[in-house]
């Protein structure tokens, strides 16, 4: 590890968070590796990385010059083996828990004994992620917000087995490397955001459900009448139908309250696909 702590960062995954997240390193001068599952992501996920920068550039946040700089601070593979060096590896995977768990048994094999293992996860207990390693006391999570870059909170959750120098670290390295604001919650489903703001969403689709009020109205309502940038619906297709139903799925495995069960609208738009803005379509089009 540097002598500054952290400044070698693996990332798996280069979906909507795992490319944020390498962005937002790459951005802070830290050395990326960005791990993906398919061949076709080695050229797909840069690509929309420096669109991302671009976009950037064109909006005053950085230089072409640091764009560059940026850019060539990730180096993308589909070797997890090439992780072995980094100071930490945050997991960015789909909440399939199985397939977490799978993945945090084999970076445990792979990754030098003082690496810190984190995952992003949005609801699913960072105790089960780390009993999958021989290493609980060096996993955490370190949850960040879509989009990443803009973003300004990280949820820092130590687990049970979580040393207490790793959640310091882990906290220094979100606030000072990363330039953002940390919270440290406990380890339980949805954490402080999640927990507060997907029963708010099913509130909200439950309304739309039962006829009460039209997806527009409420959302209308919600932005005017209580100054929210994105009303409930808007948000949710923001979010993505699919990590919402997630999220309550394991909200209600947890908990097993009522007002954390999914609606029937909500599951038969990720059943047909309609996923939100991602998609095209979920509770609006777009």
């Amino acid at each position: 590890m540097g002598a500054n702590g952290i400044t070698r960062v693996g990332v798996v995954g280069s979906g909507t968070m795992g490319a944020g997240i390498a962005q937002l390193c790459a951005t802070r001068g830290l050395d990326v590796r960005l791990a993906v599952s398919r061949e076709s992501s080695l050229t797909s996920a840069p690509a929309r990385i420096a669109a991302s920068f671009d976009r950037g550039v064109e909006k005053g946040k950085l230089t072409r010059a640091e764009r560059d700089a940026a850019l060539a601070r990730i180096s993308v593979g589909t070797d997890l083996a090439e992780l072995g060096d980094r100071d930490l590896v945050i997991e960015a995977i789909p909440e399939d828990e199985p397939l977490k768990l799978g993945l945090f048994a084999t970076l445990d094999k792979i990754a030098g004994d003082a690496t810190i293992l984190a995952s992003t996860t949005s609801a699913i207990a960072i105790t089960r992620l780390a009993a999958a390693t021989t290493r609980p006391d060096r996993v955490i999570g370190l949850h960040f917000f879509n989009p990443v870059t803009a973003m300004q909170l990280v949820e820092v959750v130590p687990a049970l087995p979580t040393a207490a120098d790793v959640t310091e670290q882990v906290t220094a390295f979100a606030e000072h490397a990363l330039d953002r604001r940390a919270v440290t919650v406990a380890d339980r489903s949805g954490f402080v955001v999640n927990a507060l703001l997907i029963p708010y969403l099913l509130a909200a689709i439950r309304m739309v459900d039962t006829g009460y009020c039209p997806a527009e109205d409420v959302d209308r309502a919600m932005e005017l009448g209580c100054a929210h940038p994105l009303g409930p619906l808007r948000l949710a297709d923001l979010i993505g139908l699919d990590v919402v139903a997630a999220i309550a799925a394991a909200l209600h495995e947890e908990f097993k309250e009522p007002r954390y069960a999914a609606p029937p609208s909500l599951s038969r738009l990720v059943e047909a696909g309609h996923l939100g803005r991602k998609t095209g379509r979920g509770f609006h089009t777009y």
